[in-house]
C-alpha cells in the first residue's frame, strides 16, 4: 500500500496567525503555499487557505515504498471545547 508523511509545522503557524489577526480575512484567503520538494512527498504545491472560517491545507502526496501511487488529504483542526490546546498558549 505505501506510506507517505508530511510537515505540520506550517499548518501549525497558519493556525496560531489565524487565531490571533486573521478574523476579518476573506475566505479563499491563501496563508501559505508549500512547493514540492527532493526532502517531502508532496507531489504538487500545497496550499493552506481559509475555509468557511477554518483553516484548511490540501495536501497530494506521493506515496514510498511501492511502484507507485498518490494519497490526497485535507487537513482541518477540529478544536472540541474544554480540550486542551497548543492555540491558547
Amino acid at each position: 500500500m505505501g506510506n507517505s508523511e508530511f510537515e505540520v509545522r506550517s499548518y501549525i503557524e497558519a493556525l496560531k496567525l489565524h487565531n490571533s489577526s486573521l478574523e476579518e480575512v476573506p475566505d479563499g484567503t491563501v496563508l501559505s503555499r508549500l512547493p514540492p520538494t527532493t526532502t517531502n512527498c508532496l507531489a504538487e504545491e500545497s496550499a493552506i487557505y481559509l475555509h468557511e472560517g477554518k483553516v484548511v491545507q490540501d495536501l497530494l502526496l506521493r506515496l514510498r515504498d511501492v511502484e507507485c501511487g498518490e494519497v490526497e488529504i485535507q487537513l482541518e483542526w477540529i478544536h472540541f471545547p474544554g480540550s486542551k490546546t497548543f492555540l491558547s498558549q
